[in-house]
């Protein structure tokens, strides 16, 4: 069976999709979508991807009207967390460690829910995992 690679993109809507993008490169380093076939749009790095539909009424994403919550892999969660906080994003790090890793939520200008996911094994030096 062929089988796809991965996410190529992830679109949504948005109130003011400029301002949204501009926060997300700003805090997130998510880069904004290229102008051109030039410019390199924003590059992951390789690692798992989990892809889970929720059922309806899930409680997990906060507000009920939202439909979509993206999780972010992250290479050191005190570090991007400390570093949204001082720009004004409130963020809740999980105390619980679970075997698969360090998880943090938090919530974009429109209200829009994200986690943040430190894998267990990775590296803080690099965007390598050493499991």
């Amino acid at each position: 069976m062929e089988k796809v690679l991965g996410i190529g993109g992830f679109f949504f809507r948005s109130r003011d999709p400029k301002a949204l993008a501009k926060w997300y490169a700003e805090n997130l380093g998510v880069s904004e979508v290229p102008q051109d076939y030039e410019t390199e749009g924003w590059r992951q790095s390789g690692g798992t991807t989990v892809f889970a539909p929720f059922q309806q009424d899930t409680a997990y994403f906060g507000d009920p009207e939202k439909q979509w919550m993206i999780n972010f892999r992250v290479r050191n969660l005190d570090a991007i967390a400390a570093q949204l906080e001082a720009a004004g994003t409130k963020v809740e790090i999980e105390t619980e460690i679970y075997p698969n890793g360090r998880f943090a939520k938090l919530a974009d200008p429109e209200g829009n829910p994200i986690q943040l996911w430190e894998p267990a094994g990775i590296s803080k030096d690099t965007e390598e995992t050493t499991a």
